[in-house]
């Protein structure tokens, strides 16, 4: 069994971004994850110019297709607002893989079963061991099943979420974004991206969806109706796929015994987009930095919004 200084659990772009940070300083780093890349992930793919600010990286030389959008279109109620602004949309398929291939870190596919302390800090399935632990496994993360699931570090709502992507002869080139659509507790949102791929996907809060006796695919059913009444898709057969993440809640410790969270590990998704991409990449370097220069680590100074001003913030809180 290899000893390494520090494992990193999932290779996301909070793993990444962490790795990435830590093997630029020379650190014995060693990324776990489940899934062989390149793999496919649930997700808009949406991330604003503050990501390719924060990984030093112009759009521009972004090696991929980047689908870049002048203005978003976005409905509260009902009532549109024109949002200006240079915003992105990429393919998680190939975006996680170029950014973990860029963190130059050593990467084993591998499933995290049991995870438990020695005298020379964690143990994974007996096949790896770590001073310092990091899990970037997303909602499901195994680093914070064992060793955070106490409930009060994801504090924030918990959003019950479908979605698809796929390939069709999308006819308009605007991102639009529906807030309380048929009194949906969150947003649907239509993202066309290059090369004829559309996203397009439905969130909502799971305990108000509870307290109300309704389901998320209801409210998947009529953006489907809604978005072909309107044209803007053909008729074709959806198979949504579903998944779950916690919105940004009251900052609870993420770190404890050389042991962090982050990205949705630890709930970071922005309160009024659900963007994930940003706060998991800015989380996970400043878990490097706190292995570092041995300093403490939080949340604190991630935004917890991306798009709406403080006036309308109210809104989504």
């Amino acid at each position: 069994m290899k000893h390494h200084h520090v494992i990193i659990v999932g290779g996301g772009p909070a793993g990444s971004a962490c790795a990435a940070k830590l093997v630029k300083a020379g650190i014995d780093c060693l990324v776990l994850d489940k899934e062989k890349f390149p793999r496919q992930k649930l997700c808009a793919g949406w991330i604003t110019p503050r990501v390719f600010l924060d990984i030093g990286v112009k759009p521009d030389d972004y090696p991929f297709d980047l689908t870049e959008f002048p203005r978003l279109k976005i409905y509260l109620n009902g009532f549109p607002i024109t949002r200006p602004g240079r915003q992105f949309a990429i393919r998680r398929i190939e975006f996680d893989h170029w950014l973990l291939n860029r963190s130059r870190a050593v990467v084993i596919p591998h499933e995290v079963k049991r995870l438990w302390v020695t005298d020379q800090g964690y143990c994974i399935d007996g096949r790896y061991s770590a001073e310092y632990l990091i899990g970037a496994g997303g909602t499901h993360c195994p680093v914070y099943h064992t060793f955070f699931n106490e409930g009060a570090i994801r504090n924030g709502a918990r959003i019950v979420a479908l979605e698809e992507e796929y390939l069709t002869n999308w006819n308009d080139p605007t991102c639009r974004l529906w807030f309380f659509e048929n009194k949906l507790p969150g947003y649907a949102w239509y993202v066309p991206k290059k090369n004829g791929y559309l996203n397009i996907g439905i969130g909502g809060n799971s305990a108000v969806l509870k307290q109300r006796e309704e389901k998320i695919q209801d409210h998947w059913d009529y953006l489907i109706h809604s978005l072909q009444k309107s044209g803007l898709i053909q008729g074709r057969s959806f198979d949504p796929q579903g998944y779950v993440y916690h919105l940004r809640g009251e900052d609870r410790p993420i770190y404890r015994d050389k042991l962090y969270l982050v990205g949705d590990s630890a709930g970071l998704a922005t309160l009024d987009m659900g963007e994930g991409i940003g706060p998991a990449i800015r989380s996970g370097f400043l878990a490097a930095e706190s292995i570092l220069n041995n300093a403490s680590y939080s949340a604190a100074n991630i935004p917890k919004y991306s798009l709406l001003p403080s006036g309308l913030r109210w809104i989504v809180s």
